[in-house]
């Protein structure tokens, strides 16, 4: 199985209190496992307020919904060893 890499990584994003924010992150190779998204080092589910999807199989997006103050922080995406923050 082939090693993936981050193509694009995450980019630093401003958004006001209610809107929604996407971060986007390329990867190397579809269908890419051990994946995972991290605000302030907690873990993220796909629910209503994270949602979590994969665009043309390599394009990973977080979409954080109607953010307050407590979402500030650093976004982290992993793949495998390689990581990107915003």
């Amino acid at each position: 199985e082939p090693d993936v890499t981050i193509v694009s990584g995450l980019k630093d994003v401003v958004v006001f209190e209610g809107d929604d924010v996407t971060f986007r992150c390329q990867v190397s190779h579809e269908n890419a496992r051990d994946v995972e998204w991290k605000l302030q080092d907690v873990a993220l589910q796909n629910n209503e307020m994270n949602e979590i999807s994969v665009e043309k199989g390599k394009i990973h997006t977080l979409t954080l919904r109607k953010v307050t103050e407590q979402d500030i922080g650093t976004i982290t995406f992993r793949v495998g060893p390689h990581t990107s923050t915003a």
